[in-house]
């Protein structure tokens, strides 16, 4: 399964008052694992940040002003999103941004050309309700080291939540990998045959039985001679 872990930096919170995005961050996951197939783009937005997003990205307007446009990236973000399934953290933002900007170029929704959209604020949600779930939140909730996050920043950002994403889905890690890859989804059980794998037989070596018996013969002088083994052992045989 092909996953994208994307994130957007814009230049305010309102994609219909006319915000646009700034920067655009995405991670390649194949079969849960980064494969270093990456997309970065910083976008000049046409218009200048409002002062509390650049607080947020202190991404510059000058820094902003030679850099592409989106509609020059967008045919190359189109093909690299294409069928796979998108991972975003509160989906609705980015996914509204992006809708806005392929609606500029008359272009359909970015969601008709990905498999699915997978919001982790919302399964973050259902799995700690009552809590905080932001990504510097979830970050320390499982471990997931965002020391280098002083300022928000797409690419770091997208990298931090694929992190946060395996840990939040570890439980669907399979004991025998690539056994049942033709079933990926969500809640399918597989029956592993067991018998076709050889388990081998690691005999105690005579140090350990030793060890082992001085344990046994602890237990029953705790016990007052009474453990069961021993008695057992004691019984004649017909």
């Amino acid at each position: 399964m092909r996953q994208i872990v994307l994130d957007t930096e814009t230049t305010g919170l309102s994609a219909e008052a006319g915000d646009r995005i700034i920067e655009i961050g995405c991670v390649e996951l194949v079969a849960r694992k980064l494969t270093g197939n990456n997309k970065h783009f910083y976008l000049n937005p046409e218009r200048d940040s409002h002062e509390d997003a650049l607080k947020v990205h202190g991404i510059s307007n000058e820094f902003l002003r030679d850099k592409p446009k989106f509609a020059a990236v967008a045919d190359e973000l189109i093909e690299y999103l294409s069928g796979a399934e998108i991972i975003i953290h509160n989906a609705a933002f980015d996914v509204g941004f992006l809708r806005k900007e392929l609606s500029l170029l008359q272009r359909p929704c970015i969601t008709t050309c990905v498999s699915k959209v997978t919001d982790t604020l919302a399964m973050a949600k259902e799995m700690f309700p009552g809590k905080r779930n932001s990504l510097d939140a979830l970050c320390d909730r499982l471990g997931v080291d965002n020391s280098t996050r002083t300022l928000h920043g797409a690419l770091l950002d997208a990298e931090l939540l694929a992190d946060v994403y395996i840990n939040m889905t570890r439980g669907q890690d399979a004991l025998l990998i690539d056994v049942a890859s033709s079933s990926e989804a969500v809640g399918i059980v597989t029956r592993v045959d067991l018998s076709q794998f050889t388990l081998p037989v690691l005999l105690a070596n005579e140090q350990e039985a030793a060890e082992h018996e001085q344990v046994l013969a602890q237990l029953d002088k705790a016990s007052g001679g009474k453990t069961l083994w021993r008695l057992g052992a004691a019984q004649p045989v017909a």
